[in-house]
Formats: C-alpha cells, structure tokens, sequence
C-alpha cells in the first residue's frame, strides 16, 4: 500500500528533514499533528530507517496507515545500537504508542491447588478460593488442567466426592481403584502422615518437574528394594512409569531437558498471534497466546515482543528459541543477561526435538490465530509455509491462478481462479473470450488475459468487485516461457504482485514452482503447500477446460442453427445469450424466440419445424 501526497501533505517536508539525518544509530519518535506520539523506533543507522518509510513504495497496511498519519518526528542519537534498543524499549513503555505492538493477552489466571484438609486433594481451579495452598498462577487454562489431571493420574489421587476421613470403609472402593487410577483411600489404609508424604511428593512433582520427580522416585524405590519393602518399590515403579508414558504423550520430560522458552509466529492478513510455550525442570508448565498487530518484518515482530514480554517481569531463562530470525539477538542476548543476572541465548534451531517444540508452538499461534481470522490453523500455517518457500516479505491472502485452453486455434479461453485467505473465492472467478490472438500462442493469449485484467483493476469506473483487489501473489498454469512473457509487462503496467508458474510431470500432477528469475522450486517436500499448489492448479484447469468446452459446443451449435435460412451469427447468437441451453430452446414458444432473435412470429414457427424439433 503506497502513501501519497494526498494521503499525508506532510511528505514532502518529511522527506527534506530525512535527506539531513544523520547516519548514527538512535531512536526515532513519530507524531501525529496533534503532537500525539504514535510510533516509536530504533535504527543502527537512522536516516536510512527513517527515509523507507517516506520513499514512494508499498508498505504494509499498518505502516501505511501510521506514516499517512505522521505531521513531524524527533529523534535521539545514541552511541551505539545497543543502547538504542535500550531507550527504544524504555520509552514505548513511558508512552505506549499507537502503532507500536503492545502486547495483549486475553487469557485470565489459573491456578493448582492443594486443599486444606486432613487428606487434600488436587484441583484446578479459576480462581484463589477458599483455603489451602494454591500454585501458579497460569496463564493457560488448557495447562494447568493438563498438570492437575497429571498428578492425580500420576500418584493415583482420589478424584470422587467421598469426604476423608468421614467415609473410610462405608462402600466398595470405585472403578478407579479397580484399574488401578487410584490408591484406594477410601479403605481407610493410609494414615494421615502416610498420604500427606504423597501430597508433598506430588506438590514437588508440580514445582520442580517431572526429571527431577523421576530422580527422587528412583532413589526411593531402590531404597525400599534394598529394604525388602517391595510393595512401597512397586508402587513407586509404577509412578515413574505413569510419568514417563505422559511424558511420551505430551512432550513435557526429556533427559538432561533445558529450562527454556519457545517462542513462535503465525501471521494472517492485519493480524499476528505469538505463542510462547515455558518448559522449566523438563516439564511444559505453562502456555501463553498474544494477539498483536502487524509489524514491518517478521524480524521485527519478534524482537519488538521478545522486548516486551520479558520487560513485563516474565522469567528470563537461559535458552530461548525462536521460529525464525531476529536483526540484533546479540543485543538482545546481553539486554537479557544483564536484566536477568544470568547468560541468556537466543536460538533458531534447524532439526532435533527442539525444532519439533518450535512447530508445536507455532501450531498453537495458528489455531488461536485461526479463531480471529475464520480459516482453520492448518490453512494459517500454509499460507505461511508458501510465503516462507517463495521468500516473499508478507503472508499472501488473495491469490489469483491462470490458465488458457483451446482446441488448436479454436475456441481460445482463458480462466482465473482466486484463493482468499486461503479457501477458493468462486464469486471473484472470471473467464475470458481471447480477442487479440488469432493462431494458438498460449505465450500471447496469457499477456491478453493479464492485461485485460489489471486494465480492469487501474480503471476508476470499473465496478466488478472480481478486478477490484490487487493480488499478492499470481501463479500461472504453465512454466519459464510463460512467466517470462507476462512478468515484464505487468512490470510496464506498474503491477506490484510477484508472478510465479506452476510446473507440471508427464503425469500431469504439480511438480514445481518457477521463480520470475527462472528457477524452479521443488515443493513435494513441503507436504501442505504441495497439496495447496496442487488443488489449485487442478481448480484452475478444470475452469477453464469446462468453460472451453461449453463455448466450442455452442459454437457448433450456432453453426447449425445459422443453416437456417435467414438466420445470421448475430440471431444465433442473440438466441444461445438468452436461452443458454438446447433444452431451454426446445421448451420456448415461437413468440419467446421472435422477440429474442427479432423476427416476426411466422419466421420463429420456421425455426422451431426447421430446427429446434429435431433436438433430441
């Protein structure tokens, strides 16, 4: 989205002010008229930061909405970037600016907790209620569910309403004691002491983890072994098992596992989600989800946030790992070790059980994206995946594919399909009679189809909603020849869109993506986008290849009918515009197809003897 004059009369005076910036690193502060503060940032070199956003080129929608708002700017030089991060971070906290990502997080607190009671139990619970101890707080209901449930599971709690020790030896223990879930309190077997070591072992278990748990529980079943209490060892050999079979399922233990942060992005459109997923004594202890607002890069998003989150009294741990890469994680790295008193590393990891907790996280960012936005997770992810596989700047959301068939120099049609966000937009679907092309040149009829479109896109009075958005991605139904031929000219036209071709086998199933510089881009790994790129190439076909053949049809059945004496191509034409069908012609009454072909009713009558009875 371009920012003019119109937009911002200020632009001019701006860009004066910028061509004598200085090159060192500060902070850069953007006003509205009002004098308001509405955007604050850093830059290693600030006048080439500041001048992107006046130059005369495309910007996301957020920065074109914020620097069509900007009257003047100040700036503060420091001497060094590092400390231009530091005053960066210090004043979007003074002033909280508009269009500045400020971290929102919806969710309300959670909490475990262990009543006060001669035999306590274990429960989640909204809110601090009642007495007892209570753990936490959680941010993520989902996690400290998940915890609770674990415990009990783990050290076979009880979970029924029977009331200790009021209840001991009144009934048959339940079901749960039966398969094993559950340690039968309710026989009155266990003494106070006895069950409240449990509790304590469980409380740990909470704190600490599940490795640290599994090590404590180890040396205690040896030692009941060694002292011939195998009943104490089995019961203990069969927690640890609990522990390690929830760990398998749930990725919340591994050996020698860091305490760590996972941080990843799912961006969609105007919106952006970022999950963060802490695992602190091996174990996942909680999950945090924030919706922010679009930023420049994906750089960008996260350092601003990473910033924000742990300036907001989040624990510093030592290993944080990310879904992608920041400007400055040295810099970060020592804003952190500084702030936390401890060395801090930021990491990107490329394979292992590392990367797998980065997709889980990213997953997560997805689905609760995926909740804003109407479109599935899965859908999210993808639209991301093709922008990563291609290295555009920005997730694209409405994507157009184009495709020309013909018989030979017959009947030659183009077709255009659209994907919004994700899903096949059939309303904003167009079909196109060549015009220009005589003899088959697929090279030449895809340039006419293009044209005609964006024609239809720079034209004021055009109305058709179809042509009236700019895409952010084309793909086209052919290879290098094709994209070669169509690129330069939308280029010419002042297009913006990057154009890709789609590459099929000799089976005729997608194998490739063709670059505009020629290459191609192997996607049969990438499962998702294959599946996406191959769904719509085959849409985009069928389209076209249905919209050819019923146009050849018609025009065979023009030919008949215009060996009718008196009737022309217009009268045949005119005819098959309004009844669309043999079927429809066939049920017409003469006078219907007097006024349509304009013709006395006589003539009509001559019609339907000459030709439309013989219809089968």
């Amino acid at each position: 989205m371009r920012v003019t004059v119109e937009d911002n009369p200020r632009l001019p005076y701006l860009r004066e002010k910028t061509s004598k910036l200085t090159h060192l690193p500060g902070c850069y502060i953007m006003r509205s008229r009002s004098g308001d503060i509405i955007y604050i940032g850093k830059a290693k070199n600030l006048r080439n930061r500041v001048s992107s956003y006046f130059r005369d080129n495309d910007h996301l929608t957020k920065v074109a909405k914020m620097v069509s708002n900007v009257w003047d700017y100040d700036f503060i030089v420091t001497d060094s970037e590092y400390e231009a991060l530091i005053l960066e971070n210090s004043l979007i906290k003074q002033h909280k600016p508009k269009y500045n990502i400020l971290l929102k997080d919806d969710k309300g607190y959670t909490y475990i907790k262990i009543s006060a009671e001669d035999f306590p139990r274990i429960t989640r619970e909204m809110q601090k209620k009642g007495d007892g101890e209570f753990i936490g707080p959680y941010t993520s209901s989902f996690t400290s569910k998940q915890t609770a449930d674990e415990v009990n599971r783990v050290f076979m709690l009880p979970t029924c309403r029977r009331v200790f020790p009021r209840d001991f030896g009144k009934e048959r223990p339940c079901l749960n004691f039966q398969i094993k879930r559950c340690i039968g309190l309710c026989r009155g077997c266990f003494s106070k002491e006895d069950y409240a070591k449990i509790i304590d072992e469980a409380r740990e278990y909470i704190k600490s983890g599940s490795t640290a748990s599994v090590e404590a529980m180890t040396a205690e079943m040896e030692a009941a072994a060694e002292n011939l209490d195998f009943e104490k060892a089995a019961v203990l050999r069969d927690r640890i098992a609990a522990i390690s079979r929830a760990a398998e399922n749930q990725h919340v233990i591994e050996k020698n596992f860091p305490d760590c942060d996972v941080v990843a992005l799912a961006k969609n459109g105007g919106l952006s989600c970022v999950s963060v997923l802490n695992y602190r004594g091996g174990k996942l202890t909680d999950k945090s989800d924030f919706m922010i607002g679009e930023d420049e890069d994906d750089c960008d998003a996260r350092e601003d946030f990473l910033l924000q989150y742990y300036d907001a009294g989040g624990k510093i741990p030592k290993e944080i790992y990310l879904d992608g890469e920041i400007e400055s994680p040295e810099l970060l790295e020592r804003f952190f070790r500084e702030k936390a008193g401890h060395a801090v590393h930021i990491n990107v990891p490329k394979r292992g059980e590392m990367l797998s907790l980065v997709k889980m996280a990213k997953s997560n960012a997805a689905e609760k994206l995926s909740i804003s936005v109407g479109r599935s997770g899965r859908e999210i992810a993808t639209l991301e995946e093709l922008a990563k596989l291609l290295g555009l700047k920005k997730t694209p959301l409405y994507i157009e594919c184009y495709d020309i068939s013909n018989l030979a120099s017959d009947s030659m049609v183009g077709g255009m399909v659209v994907l919004d966000n994700g899903r096949p937009a059939k309303r904003y679907y167009k079909k196109f009679n060549i015009k220009t092309v005589y003899e088959q040149n697929d090279y030449a009829c895809m340039q006419e189809v293009l044209h005609r479109r964006f024609e239809n896109y720079f034209d004021p009075e055009c109305k058709d909603t179809g042509f009236a958005t700019m895409p952010d991605l084309i793909f086209l139904d052919g290879g290098r020849g094709h994209v070669a031929a169509v690129a330069p000219m939308l280029a010419e036209m002042g297009v913006p869109c990057p154009v890709y071709g789609l590459v099929k086998d000799d089976r005729h199933r997608t194998r490739a993506v063709v670059s505009p510089d020629g290459g191609e881009i192997v996607i049969a790994k990438n499962r998702s986008v294959f599946n996406m790129l191959t769904r719509l190439q085959d849409e985009v076909h069928r389209y076209t290849i249905t919209f050819q053949t019923k146009k050849h049809a018609a025009k065979a059945f023009e030919g008949e009918l215009t060996k009718i004496p008196g009737i022309g191509p217009k009268k045949a034409q005119a005819l098959l515009s309004t009844f669309k069908t043999k079927q429809a012609i066939k049920a017409a009454t003469a006078p219907e197809i007097a006024k349509v072909m304009h013709i006395s009713e006589e003539k009509a009558m001559e019609v339907i003897e000459g030709f439309i009875e013989g219809v089968k």
